[in-house]
């Protein structure tokens, strides 16, 4: 994306224009337009991944735009998810509205851990399935009309980062315990 380099564009906008088309994508996934929510969150995903990148060739990374960032993916993090949810309650799913907040609650529990972690001084960087897997897998399952397969594999994944952070941190944390 050449384009992208050739003026001053605001590493911030791209980072807000990025999570204000993954809302909208949120809304197309809880109205059950599976498809245009995969589109949708893709090109929203595609301006997430290009801001830190526009940001550093800029010589302009701040740390308010890492928090922005940062912040704003759990927002679309958790949106995504409950329109999912909301489209699988009213349709009367209960085992895949259940399977969904599994991975709301998962998705945001991996996050978590991870920031927390970095307060004490860990590094808990991996996992079966982060973020970039977790959209991914929705961008993949609307696409493909495979949404409940996915939601599955998202769900399992993150519960076993989830895991795999607790155990990671508590090694970590015991091993400093000790010396």
């Amino acid at each position: 994306l050449p384009f992208l380099f050739k003026g001053r564009i605001d590493p911030n906008l791209l980072t807000i224009l990025g999570a204000m088309i993954c809302l909208v994508a949120a809304a197309a996934f809880g109205a059950g337009q599976f498809l245009a929510g995969a589109i949708l969150l893709a090109f929203g995903g595609l301006c997430d991944l290009v801001d830190g990148v526009v940001a550093r060739h800029q010589g302009i990374e701040t740390k308010f735009g890492a928090f922005l960032d940062s912040t704003l993916d759990r927002l679309v993090d958790m949106a995504v998810m409950l329109g999912l949810i909301i489209h699988f309650a009213m349709a009367g799913d209960q085992m895949t509205t259940l399977v969904a907040a599994t991975g709301l609650t998962s998705s945001i529990l991996t996050s978590y851990t991870r920031a927390r972690a970095e307060s004490l001084d860990l590094i808990l960087d991996g996992g079966v399935v982060e973020r970039g897997e977790r959209i991914g897998l929705l961008i993949a399952g609307g696409a493909l009309g495979l949404m409940v397969p996915a939601l599955w594999i998202l769900a399992v994944g993150s519960s076993a980062t989830v895991v795999q952070r607790f155990e990671s941190a508590r090694q970590s944390l015991d091993s400093r315990d000790e010396s």
